[in-house]
């Protein structure tokens, strides 16, 4: 292993010159992330079995996946706000804690260079979990934001690449929470928070020298008190929230989200509010929807054909419900009507204990042009085959002539467009 003094530059101790770095101050950030990560992780493997990823191939992309496939529970259908929860406090968390997780990285970037760099094999494996760590979370939090924006710039699906970034984060996240959490209780217990609170910029002193190789042997003068530093993290971290969570929120909050994707709002009027893809953005044309549009309903060896008319002429009911979307954002409730999905089964024969659908889209490909759903989500009195919104027709954006509405249901899974029901072809409720 290399030996002898350090080189020049940010390997000596004495280059990193600010007072306020220390086990303390890195303690309090990483405490902060020790709750939020188990958060998003928790609400990441709550997002993954909302897809009902077990039901068919086309619910779940993620190749190889294995074990690490595994999902906490059959998706439920109440309450019917469940998605718009948990995926808002996923996104929105992971917004928040950006500030944080930088504080945090600034703050133990002397420990990225220290010298020499492999001492013994469980300083290896720490820093090798280290460089995991640093790239999962930096990874994680980019492909996170720009999924939130809409920008797909990175190569490959979105979902295939955050699902195994994520294992790599979380896997390397344990293994140095295993090693550091003694290191950060003592450090925690080692001064009064009170009291840091309440230190000036003019009796900011650093730390106690230590082993930890985060107290610099050569401070320069503050500019900033630690309680200045925490506010400004905390300042960033609030203003993150409030130009996030209105998205997830809604109401009188909406106008507040900033960082929720724009672009694709239709307007006003009874279909006024937002869309991820649009009829055209897919490659919808008004033959594939116009008069000569047909739904197809099959299962248990029958088959029928509606004309849109013939599905109006079905009994309608209604339900109240929300989209909710991965990218965090979410609609307040909208009045759907249209015909149940349960009594389009019994129309093939399943008129009692209906079992899953496979719901396939007029969009020619593309992720999420089908999909299929469990039969608890087909036996919920509120899962429908929507005809109208508001009072008003389905504009063709909002999925005209007929789209899926299932509550806590993904918004990618309530399919627009659908020409075809073809029932007894999904998992069963386990």
């Amino acid at each position: 292993m290399p030996g002898g003094p350090p080189p020049p530059g940010p390997t000596r101790p004495a280059f990193w010159r600010s007072p306020l770095r220390g086990p303390w101050l890195t303690s309090v950030f990483g405490l902060i992330l020790l709750g939020g990560i188990t958060v998003l992780f928790v609400t990441g493997l709550l997002s993954y079995a909302a897809y009902n990823p077990n039901l068919a191939p086309g619910n779940d992309h993620t190749p190889d996946k294995g074990w690490l496939g595994f999902y906490l529970f059959s998706w439920p259908t109440s309450p019917y706000w469940l998605y718009r929860l948990t995926q808002g406090v996923h996104v929105t968390l992971g917004v928040v804690l950006i500030p944080i997780l930088l504080a945090k990285l600034w703050s133990v970037i002397p420990k990225l260079f220290s010298w020499p760099p492999l001492r013994s094999p469980s300083q290896a494996l720490e820093r090798l979990s280290l460089l995991l760590l640093v790239g999962g979370a930096l990874f994680e939090f980019v492909t996170g934001v720009l999924n939130i924006q809409l920008h797909y710039i990175f190569p490959g699906s979105f979902y295939t690449l955050h699902f195994y970034g994520a294992w790599v984060f979380i896997g390397a996240f344990i293994v140095h929470i295993a090693f550091r959490i003694p290191v950060m209780y003592r450090a925690l217990r080692s001064r009064r928070w009170r009291t840091e609170l309440r230190t000036p910029i003019g009796r900011t002193r650093s730390e106690p020298a230590d082993d930890t190789g985060l107290v610099t042997p050569n401070p320069a003068q503050p500019t900033m008190s630690r309680r200045g530093a925490l506010g400004l993290v905390g300042a960033g971290s609030l203003g993150l929230l409030i130009v996030t969570a209105g998205q997830s929120i809604g109401g009188s909050l909406r106008p507040t989200a900033l960082l929720a994707p724009h672009g694709q709002e239709p307007g006003t009027g009874p279909n006024g509010f937002q869309v991820n893809k649009t009829a055209a953005g897919v490659g919808i044309s008004a033959r594939d929807i116009g008069h000569d549009w047909r739904l197809v309903v099959r299962g248990d060896g029958r088959e029928v054909t509606y004309t849109r008319e013939q599905v109006l002429a079905l009994p309608q009911h209604t339900a109240e419900l929300p989209i909710a979307c991965v990218e965090g954002w979410s609609t307040d409730d909208q009045l759907w009507s249209g015909v149940r999905l349960s009594e389009l089964a019994a129309r093939v024969g399943f008129g009692q204990s209906p079992p899953g659908v496979f719901v396939e889209s007029a969009q020619r490909g593309g992720a999420f042009s089908s999909t299929h759903l469990r039969d608890n989500q087909v036996r919920d009195v509120r899962s429908l085959l929507a005809l109208r919104v508001n009072g008003a027709s389905l504009s063709a954006d909002h999925g005209y002539p007929a789209r899926i509405i299932v509550p806590a249901n993904p918004g990618v899974h309530n399919t627009k467009w659908v020409t075809r029901l073809t029932f007894g072809t999904a998992g069963e409720a386990s």
